[in-house]
């Protein structure tokens, strides 16, 4: 039988004025004292810098959308008009908050036992498969280390244009590294997603 608090857990704010936006805010801690414990225990000789960069992998939008769509929690979200014809059940952001919503439900009404035996049970093999350190790094502090790790001068970056809209703008951001004759070109929403990109490029030229 559904619950209330359930029934709130699905609840888009599109939907109704009483939704699921201060469960997700709690689930959100929820999830994050799970994991943080889990690493903790799994990893015990890890760095404080790597046990972070790690949480925020398996706690960020992509990685909760992920398991949500598998959970196919989408199908039993309440959403409003409006998010129904846009497709809002596929929608990152709204699979994240739910499942971090659903996450708080489960506290709320079973305690913190059953939410962490939950919260282990999706996230299944992910904790099992954890990338390296290296992995989790940004590509501007991979090739940084790359280089500095070499003795060689670090890279240099610079916004060559933006485009579009102030609201829609498109950056392009170049990476150059002068002793290697290495020059990248990358374009995202941001400058600084363009120069990350620009650095992932460069770095798979000098580490191939």
């Amino acid at each position: 039988m559904e619950t209330d608090t359930f029934v709130r857990a699905i609840t888009h704010r599109s939907a109704d004025g009483r939704n699921n936006e201060r469960m997700e805010f709690l689930g959100d801690s929820v999830l994050g004292l799970i994991i943080t414990t889990e690493l903790y225990r799994r990893i015990p000789r890890a760095s404080e810098g790597y046990l972070s960069r790690l949480r925020a992998s398996l706690v960020n939008e992509g990685a909760l959308a992920g398991i949500a769509a598998e959970l196919k929690l989408g199908d039993f979200l309440r959403l409003g008009p409006g998010e129904l014809k846009s497709g809002g059940f596929r929608r990152k952001s709204i699979l994240a908050d739910a499942l971090e919503a659903l996450i708080g439900c489960i506290y709320l009404e079973q305690g913190l036992a059953q939410a962490e035996a939950f919260v282990l049970g999706i996230y299944g093999q992910r904790l099992v498969d954890l990338p390296a350190e290296m992995e989790l790094k940004d590509p501007k502090s991979r090739l940084q280390e790359y280089l500095q790790s070499r003795g060689l001068e670090l890279p240099e970056y610079s916004l060559l244009t933006v485009e579009g809209e102030a609201h829609r703008q498109t950056f392009t951001a170049e990476c150059r590294i002068p002793v290697m004759a290495i020059v990248t070109q990358g374009r995202s929403s941001s400058r600084r997603k363009a120069e990350q990109d620009a650095a992932a490029r460069a770095f798979e030229q000098v580490a191939p």
